[in-house]
């Protein structure tokens, strides 16, 4: 059931559309011109909104302009007696969901509510999405550690300088280089991830700069490279210290020009693209073993950026539980546990060299198999 708001100024149509949609099974609420109708619509959250264009005080273009201005986010659909293509165009250049003419065709008019009100949804649905999403990759803690971090951050992201990020496994390098795009005036562009230990030597060529077709036995068609999917956005290269040296070699044509070739192609394409790397390695120790060109490394480790170890910032380890327990007993539609300050005490005594991707493990683990109040016993059992 759905919350209706119709706002016209004859009260023969208010109440036709108000019996068809009651029909339906929908919560209808009236008002009678453009001024109640405003009003309404900033006291009550609707899920979609009627309005005539032809009303005293206050006509529908200049309400819908209001509704908008006022961030009303009820899909709007206009309707009016005296319609044209021209109102019609200018109604939905302003924000109006749809735009129907009287007398108002009944299939026509269900139709338009069934996809309003699905639009709604969907609207809704992306938007939990983006707080999930927002939330996931949300940097936790007030450690001096993490706080440096996020001061280098801040203060990096609105540039396009390269950032090398280090630091063991699991201690959140990808993180920083989301944040890092998410704060950059990149943000709108692609963010494009690319694991180099994934990926095996042979296909990390073609992986980055794509491939013609034809161009190797089971290359039956064009590929775009990562680097051409992230034009005028962010590539990310993580665990860049275990890339071949074929591939540093023309990653470092790429930083040098601005340019690519895709594998079986002499054709040289022009991008655009904000390069971060990441590695869990010493690439000084791995120059002097002729594993990592001393050349790509000056060029990417324009700002370094070291993330800290988990034992580093043991001071974070409660906010961090709170935060995966909040997530994870949503994602897994369990009711929210908490833990006991003993077992978060317990949590702070281990060694974790795993980092945060081994503490979210053992947080999930103790919200499946731990007490509904989880103890330092469930700690010393399970985790």
């Amino acid at each position: 059931m759905a919350k209706i708001l119709i706002i016209d100024d004859e009260r023969s149509i208010r109440n036709t559309l108000k019996d068809i949609l009651e029909f339906e099974k929908h919560q209808v609420s009236l008002a009678e011109n453009g001024l109640k109708g405003l009003e309404a619509a900033q006291n009550e959250m609707f899920d979609l909104i009627f309005s005539d264009i032809k009303m005293p005080e206050m006509d529908g273009i200049e309400l819908l302009t209001q509704l908008k201005e006022k961030d009303i986010e009820a899909p709007i659909v206009m309707i009016s007696g005296h319609g044209n293509i021209e109102t019609a165009v200018e109604c939905i250049k302003k924000g109006a969901f749809d735009f129907i003419e009287k007398p108002i065709d009944l299939n026509r008019l269900l139709i338009t509510v069934r996809n309003a009100l699905e639009k709604k949804d969907l609207v809704v649905e992306t938007k939990n999405l983006k707080k999930k999403t927002a939330k996931k990759y949300e940097m936790i803690g007030q450690s001096a550690a993490l706080e440096n971090v996020r001061q280098m951050i801040e203060r990096v992201a609105p540039t396009d300088a390269r950032v090398l990020i280090t630091g063991e496994n699991g201690t959140g390098k990808e993180l920083v280089a989301r944040l890092i795009h998410d704060k950059s005036n990149r943000a709108n562009a692609p963010f494009v991830e690319v694991n180099c230990a994934a990926i095996p030597s042979e296909l990390i060529e073609s992986e980055l700069f794509g491939h013609e077709k034809g161009a190797f036995t089971s290359a039956i068609r064009q590929r775009i490279g990562k680097f051409e999917q992230a034009d005028n956005g962010t590539i990310f290269l993580d665990e860049i210290g275990d890339m071949s040296l074929s591939a540093q070699t023309k990653v470092l044509r790429v930083l040098q020009e601005n340019e690519l070739s895709r594998v079986g192609s002499d054709k040289s394409i022009k991008v655009n693209v904000r390069v971060i790397a990441a590695t869990n390695k010493d690439l000084k120790k791995e120059i002097e073993k002729g594993n990592f060109r001393e050349d790509l490394f000056h060029r990417l480790n324009v700002i370094p950026i070291h993330v800290p170890t988990l034992d580093e910032r043991k001071e974070d380890i409660p906010l961090l539980v709170e935060h995966f327990t909040e997530l994870i007993c949503s994602e897994e539609g369990i009711h929210p546990k908490k833990f006991e300050p003993d077992a978060i005490k317990a949590l702070q005594q281990r060694s974790w060299t795993g980092n945060i991707r081994e503490l979210r493990n053992v947080v999930e683990r103790l919200i499946i198999l731990g007490s509904p109040m989880i103890t330092k016993d469930d700690v010393e059992k399970f985790a």
